[in-house]
């Protein structure tokens, strides 16, 4: 079910976005949809129609606060999409949705959050220096299992900054973020 609601999710929030901002890029259009459909938003949106006291999980599983807890709020979510979908059909798919989680849509849009930190460090390196940021694999750590990959940021051979996480993405994402700050170029 997880995988059809996550069809279901990723076709209405497009349409959605495709009817609402007619004249966005469609590249912006795509990097909000991403915001809106990331696994953070999508289980706010679990929590907020009240799917927790319904998983059961492992002992383990239910200490989990971050990341993985996330996870399966958001897997949960789009298994319900996917069960109101193959029940109800297509158009109660889509007020579901709407209801649960396009009501946050303009505040996402106004926040410019779902302008990842890679994307806005390369304009404003572009900009300002005229440099395409290269990002290097600077150590992995950890069991495989769980690895820890630190990432830095560099214009030409200048390391700006440094970023931690479980994959090299986040990672990237982190040392841009930081890059941001130290070069004092605003994300908005």
């Amino acid at each position: 079910m997880e995988f059809l609601g996550d069809v279901v999710l990723e076709l209405v929030t497009t349409d959605y976005l495709f009817e609402n901002y007619p004249n966005r890029p469609e590249g912006e259009l795509t990097a909000i949809r991403a915001a809106l459909v990331n696994t953070e938003s999508i289980a706010t949106s679990a929590k907020t129609v009240g799917l927790n006291p319904y998983l059961r999980l492992s002992k383990g599983e239910r200490q989990d606060t971050g990341r993985g807890r996330q996870f399966i709020l958001a897997n949960t979510y789009e298994a319900v999409i996917g069960a109101v979908y193959v029940d109800q059909g297509y158009t109660h798919a889509k007020e579901f949705i709407a209801e649960t989680l396009l009501t946050r849509a303009k505040q996402v849009i106004e926040s410019q959050n779902w302008r990842d930190a890679k994307s806005v460090f390369q304009e404003k390196a572009q900009e300002h220096v005229s440099i395409t940021p290269e990002y290097k694999t600077l150590d992995e750590s950890g069991p495989d299992h769980d690895k820890i990959f630190t990432v830095g940021v560099f214009l030409e051979d200048k390391n700006i900054a440094e970023g931690q996480g479980k994959s090299k993405q986040d990672g990237e994402s982190r040392a841009a973020e930081k890059a941001l700050e130290v070069k004092n170029w605003q994300k908005g």
